[in-house]
C-alpha cells in the first residue's frame, strides 16, 4: 500500500488485553515517542502497525489473530507483541506466525527492546531522541487522572486454567525504587488515581526474598505491605487514591487491611478467588478453602467496614458437579462480595485443566455463570441501596454538555465496576470538573450505579 510522503514516521498501534498489557503498550509508545515517532491516527497514514495482544481464553486468541488479520489487510506492515506472541504450536512453530505469516516480526510480553529492534528494522528512527518529546509521565493509554502502575512481571502459580505463567514467565518483582521513582512521576503529572496491577500484586517481592531497595534516599524493603504503605504515603501528598488489584488471599494480606482503615489507600481489594468448593480449588491447583476465605473476609470488614470486595469466579471447570457449583452460591451469599465478575470456563490450549476428566457441557457452564449472576445481583442491589442517603467521595471521570457527571467512588475501579450519576449542581456558578473529587449524597442505587447530587 503506498504511504504519503513525510518527514517524520508514523506507527499506528492496536492494543487488547488487561492493564497489564496496556501498561506494556504505554512503554512501547513512550519509546516510540522518544525516539521521534509519530501516533498514525489511521492504518493509512501508517508507516507500521504493532498490534499488542492478548492469549488468555479463546475469544480473545480470536480478537487478537484478527485485529492482526484487518491490520495487514489495511496497512500490510505489521508487528505483533504481547501475550499471544509468546505462544508456541506443539511443534515449536510460532502460532501468530502460521495463522499470518506476512507479519514481520513477534515478540512476547514486556518486551520493549525486541518490538524497538524490529520498528527500526523496518522504519528507520527519523533522529537521534530529544526528552523534551516525551511528557515526564510517558505516553498513556488511560485518561489523564488515573493510571496503571504495574510493580512485577510473570507469576509463580501453576493454576491449571491458566497458561500466563508460560507467556510471562515466572514472577519477577521490579525494584521498588523504579516503582516508586514511576508513582511520583504520574502523580507530579496530575494523576489522581493509582491502579496497582500485576499477575500476583501480593507476591510482589517473594522472589527477591524482600531484599532492600532505596528510594528518596531511604531503604525500603521489596514487599507488597511496605510498598502499599509507601504508596499511600506518596499519594497523600497529592490528595490521589491508590487502588489494589489482583490481590490473591495470603496472610500477609491482612497487615495492608489497617492501612485501607486508617484512609491511606483506597478500601478496595481486588481478590480473584476463581471458586469456592475445595475439591474444584484442588482441580484448579488454587491453594486456599471457601471456608478459610470467608473467615479472612469476615477478618477485614471487621478491621475496616468500609472495604469493598472484587472477586472473579469460573462456572462449569471440568468435573464440577452440580453440589459443587451449588456450594459455590451459598458461599456467594455468605460472603457478600460487592463486585462480582463471572466467566464460563473457557477451553485454552496448553492449559493443564483441558486434560481433566468430566468437562462440563458448554450450555450448563453459561447456565450456571447465568445463575449466579442473578444471585449477585440481588446482592449487589442490597448492598447498593444501604448507600442511598450515605455520602460518597468521587472521582469525576466525564462531565456532560448539560453540567452533569459521571464519576466513581471508592468502590469503583474504572471500566470494571458500577459508577456514580451526579445531577447538576444547583448553583450555576459550580462547575463539575473531569480529574476533581467531589462529595456526593447518594439518592437512589440499582443494581450496579448509584445517582446523587453534590453537597454544595
Amino acid at each position: 500500500m503506498q504511504k504519503k510522503s513525510r518527514s517524520t514516521p508514523q506507527i499506528g498501534f492496536v492494543s487488547l488485553g488487561c492493564p497489564k498489557a496496556t501498561v506494556d503498550a504505554e512503554h512501547i509508545l513512550t519509546q516510540l515517542r522518544a525516539e521521534g515517532y509519530e501516533t498514525a491516527k489511521s492504518y493509512q497514514d501508517a508507516d507500521l502497525v504493532i498490534v499488542n495482544t492478548c492469549g488468555f481464553i479463546d475469544a480473545a486468541v480470536q480478537e487478537s489473530l484478527d485485529a492482526i488479520g484487518e491490520a495487514l489487510a489495511e496497512n500490510g506492515k505489521v508487528i505483533v507483541t504481547g501475550c499471544l506472541g509468546a505462544r508456541k504450536e506443539a511443534d515449536g512453530s510460532d502460532f501468530i506466525l502460521k495463522a499470518h505469516p506476512k507479519v514481520l516480526a513477534v515478540t512476547g510480553p514486556d518486551s520493549l527492546a525486541a518490538v524497538m529492534d524490529a520498528v527500526h528494522q523496518h522504519v528507520p528512527k527519523p533522529h537521534e531522541p530529544f526528552i523534551d518529546l516525551v511528557p515526564p509521565q510517558g505516553i498513556k493509554l488511560t485518561p489523564k487522572h488515573y493510571a496503571y502502575l504495574k510493580i512485577s512481571e510473570g507469576c509463580n502459580h501453576g493454576c491449571t486454567f491458566c497458561i500466563i505463567p508460560s507467556m510471562r514467565g515466572d514472577l519477577v518483582s521490579y525494584p521498588i525504587g523504579n516503582v516508586m521513582s514511576e508513582a511520583e512521576k504520574l502523580f507530579r503529572a496530575g494523576v489522581k488515581e493509582l491502579l496497582v496491577i500485576s499477575q500476583d500484586t501480593g507476591a510482589y517481592g517473594i522472589d527477591v526474598k524482600a531484599r532492600t531497595g532505596f528510594w528518596g534516599g531511604k531503604p525500603l524493603k521489596t514487599d507488597v505491605t511496605t510498598l502499599v504503605s509507601a504508596l499511600g504515603e506518596l499519594a497523600a501528598q497529592f490528595g490521589a487514591w491508590v487502588r489494589l488489584h489482583y490481590v490473591y488471599p495470603y496472610p500477609h494480606i491482612d497487615r495492608i487491611i489497617p492501612l485501607m482503615a486508617e484512609g491511606k489507600i483506597l478500601p478496595y481489594l481486588d481478590v480473584p478467588l476463581q471458586h469456592a468448593h475445595p475439591d474444584v480449588l484442588r482441580r484448579m491447583k488454587r491453594p486456599a478453602s471457601g471456608e478459610r476465605n470467608i473467615e479472612r473476609i469476615q477478618a477485614w470488614r471487621a478491621i475496616c467496614p468500609e472495604i469493598t470486595i472484587r472477586s472473579t469466579f469460573i462456572t462449569g471447570f471440568p468435573g464440577e458437579t452440580e453440589e459443587e457449583f451449588e456450594y459455590l452460591l451459598d458461599f456467594i451469599r455468605e460472603a457478600q462480595i460487592d463486585r462480582l465478575g463471572c466467566f464460563p470456563y473457557s477451553p485454552v490450549e496448553g492449559a493443564a485443566a483441558n486434560a481433566l476428566p468430566n468437562p462440563v457441557p458448554e450450555e450448563v457452564r453459561e447456565e450456571r455463570r447465568a445463575r449466579l449472576m442473578l444471585l449477585q445481583e440481588e446482592i449487589s442491589a442490597q448492598r447498593l441501596q444501604a448507600k442511598v442517603g450515605k455520602t460518597v467521595r468521587v472521582l469525576i471521570d466525564e462531565v456532560a454538555r448539560t453540567g452533569a457527571a459521571t464519576g466513581r467512588s471508592s468502590a469503583d475501579a474504572p471500566e470494571i465496576d458500577g459508577v456514580v450519576h451526579i445531577a447538576r449542581p444547583f448553583d450555576p456558578r459550580i462547575r463539575l470538573e473531569v480529574g476533581n473529587f467531589v462529595d456526593v449524597v447518594v439518592k437512589r442505587a440499582d443494581t450496579h450505579d448509584l445517582w446523587g447530587e453534590i453537597t454544595e
